[in-house]
């Protein structure tokens, strides 16, 4: 199965390696008893370049990860003063676009748990839990460390039509994304060694431009937690939103527990947000708007208490404003006739948030599909 693999889907890739071998084992040299200038990658245009989730790349302003690193594109000179570092075979590889040989890389048969970074700019861009053996001869992942930290190019060179993946801070080459890979995201990022650094989970990570962020959480009850996680994770200012489970009676409950067991548990979004960016007031709107507050342990076709309405605060200012929010909601044209039965709770009170299953984190867009939700 292996050698079919090999000889299958990874054939354009390896008449691309050989066609760019030459790139790599002999690049242009300098003059005798110089050193090669380092080269910064092209750079990239708007107009033919998307991010990892295939949205426009707006390279003119500064911007920040939802991961909390800083992604505004290097300039030409801070590009060449960091290749001054880079191995004459890294800066074939990340500078010229080069390719190394299939089954050479020092970081293909690496199983360790940590972090891959950018070579040259440091940027984190692949965790050990998305890597996975593609029997092509190069490290693949089915997913970055951050969508925006990996942007994607249509690379039309050797005569073949790819997508080129490229470093979102430092535009430096890391290697092609396939559609291939395995579930949950189907994708293949093949990535050479030579464009990688690899840092041991529990190791500190380079100073590669994080910035400090004094974020806030916020635990929002609406129904089925796929449709209420997915929309605000979508909204400026919403760093993460994790599925999960709070405000029950049991320690660690499981999908299966909160469903068959009666454990009080609702199905709830925990979101971190930049309080500069988006605040609480309007994410109490928002979350009123991504459901139906006044229907009881219920969300559409959804039914029972694990679908209730519930707001979990995290201090005294959170909990006036939900209650101010929603005395005012209730007085409004909508719910004039409906009686909002939105519960507000302390964190104290509800309990420990724990968060679901691997399974139902980005379920929307893991698996695409849409929870009954109202529209906005």
């Amino acid at each position: 199965m292996k050698l079919l693999h090999l000889t299958g889907f990874t054939l354009a890739s390896i008449i691309a390696a050989v066609a760019v071998q030459r790139v790599y084992s002999d690049p242009p040299t300098a003059p005798a008893g110089t050193s090669p200038t380092p080269t910064a990658p092209a750079s990239s245009s708007t107009d033919m370049t998307t991010t990892a989730n295939n949205e426009p790349s707006k390279t003119s302003a500064a911007r920040l990860s939802k991961a909390g690193f800083d992604i505004t594109p290097l300039s030409k000179q801070r590009i060449d003063t960091l290749a001054l570092k880079l191995s004459k075979s890294d800066r074939d590889v990340l500078l010229a676009k080069g390719t190394e040989p299939a089954f050479c890389g020092n970081l293909l048969d690496n199983k360790k748990e940590g972090t891959y970074t950018c070579k040259l700019c440091d940027l984190p861009l692949f965790g050990s839990d998305s890597k996975f053996n593609s029997g092509t001869g190069w490290p693949s992942f089915f997913k970055p460390y951050d969508a925006e930290h990996v942007v994607v190019h249509s690379d039309k060179s050797h005569g073949m039509s790819r997508d080129e993946i490229v470093c979102g801070r430092c535009s430096g080459h890391l290697g092609h994304v396939f559609n291939d890979g395995p579930a949950p995201t189907g994708q293949r990022y093949c990535l050479n060694s030579a464009s990688l650094n690899f840092f041991d989970k529990g190791a500190q990570l380079p100073d590669a431009g994080r910035v400090p962020v004094a974020t806030q959480s916020a635990y929002f009850a609406g129904g089925c937690f796929w449709g209420v996680e997915d929309r605000f994770q979508q909204l400026p200012g919403v760093i993460t939103a994790i599925s999960g489970y709070m405000g029950g009676r049991t320690a660690n409950p499981t999908y299966k527990d909160i469903c068959y067991s009666n454990t009080g548990h609702a199905e709830t979004v925990r979101i971190d947000f930049d309080p500069s960016k988006i605040t609480y007031a309007q994410l109490l709107e928002k979350f009123f708007k991504f459901h139906d507050p006044s229907q009881l342990n219920r969300q559409g076709p959804d039914v029972g208490d694990q679908y209730r309405s519930a707001i979990f605060t995290t201090d005294e200012t959170q909990a006036k404003a939900a209650e101010a929010f929603i005395e005012s909601s209730q007085k409004s044209d909508r719910f004039k006739t409906r009686k909002i039965v939105t519960q507000v709770q302390t964190v104290a009170q509800a309990g420990k948030f724990y968060a679901a299953e691997d399974y139902h984190q980005d379920y929307h867009v893991k698996n695409g599909g849409h929870c009954a939700m109202p529209q906005e």
